[in-house]
């Protein structure tokens, strides 16, 4: 189990699929993609779906996401993604009082139960106490990370 923190922006694509039955359907989808700005994370989707994709394609909406962390798997059979809502619980030094902040993460598991197995195994050594409010499963069909490109490759300048 990975995690990572970085910029993430949901990107719904259309495009034309081949069906079972072979005709060619437009359908939408959702992928998340690992970008600095909206431009990029246009430019990031197009770039990934291009080996998947021949025919029209279209980006018809990109929008930020609020993922505070994304608990990728190592499992194969991991093909779906839920959000879950962490509260994470500490108690103001003034008031004695218990106070929880809410983040949402993006785990990648089979079912609901292996979602919540990897977020405790991904939560494995925080120090903070925490209760898992909420989890959903999406309709994203892929995260996309950032991945630097290789040391091979020459630098734009010459040194």
């Amino acid at each position: 189990m990975r995690s990572r923190t970085a910029n993430w922006f949901e990107c719904q694509v259309r495009y034309e699929r081949q069906m079972e039955d072979g005709m060619t359907k437009k359908v939408p989808e959702t992928y998340v993609v690992d970008a600095l700005s909206f431009g990029e994370a246009e430019e990031r989707i197009t770039a990934e779906m291009s080996a998947y994709v021949s025919g029209e394609f279209e980006v018809k909406n990109i929008t930020p996401a609020s993922y505070s962390e994304i608990f990728f798997s190592e499992n194969d059979n991991d093909d779906r993604w839920y959000k879950a809502k962490l509260s994470f619980i500490t108690l103001d030094d003034k008031t004695q009082k218990e106070k929880r902040t809410s983040v949402t993460h993006l785990v990648q598991a089979k079912t609901f139960n292996a979602a919540v197995k990897n977020i405790e195994e991904g939560m494995t050594g925080s120090m903070m106490d925490y209760v898992i409010a909420n989890i959903s499963e999406t309709k994203i069909m892929d995260v996309y990370e950032y991945k630097p490109e290789s040391k091979n490759d020459k630098p734009e300048f010459a040194e």
